[in-house]
């Protein structure tokens, strides 16, 4: 059982940063690959990042590609979401999730998730 919780959201205009973390309870987080997703008002919970267990491997969604960094950091069981360049179109709740079966774009994947935390940025 893993319990994650967000943090790091807030308001923002167009280029700026922010940093999201997503801290992790249990002794077992470094066995699972981690993620963000988002999810925007009206719209379907989408894929942003992910990274597996180890930090070796990463994955981007096209739309944040060069923009957004994801970190972990196993001893301190966070992950974190390193965002740059901020976009009005990464208005959303962004959720970080856990998947025991390895690093993973599609939600289903992912058994674990935090309550979100609200990223809004203003044009």
């Amino acid at each position: 059982q893993v319990q994650l919780v967000e943090s790091g959201g807030g308001l923002v205009q167009a280029g700026g940063s922010l940093r999201l973390s997503c801290a992790a309870s249990g002794r077992t987080f470094s066995s699972y690959a981690m993620g963000w997703f988002r999810q925007a008002p009206g719209k379907e919970r989408e894929f942003v990042t992910a990274i597996s267990w180890s930090g070796s491997n990463t994955y981007y969604a096209d739309s944040v590609k060069g923009r957004f960094t994801i970190s972990r950091d196993n001893a301190r069981n966070t992950v974190y979401l390193q965002m740059n360049s901020l976009k009005p179109e990464d208005t959303a709740v962004y959720y970080c999730a856990a998947s025991p079966a390895g690093i993973a774009t599609q939600t289903a994947w992912y058994a674990y998730w935090g309550q979100g935390t609200q990223v809004t940025v203003s044009s």
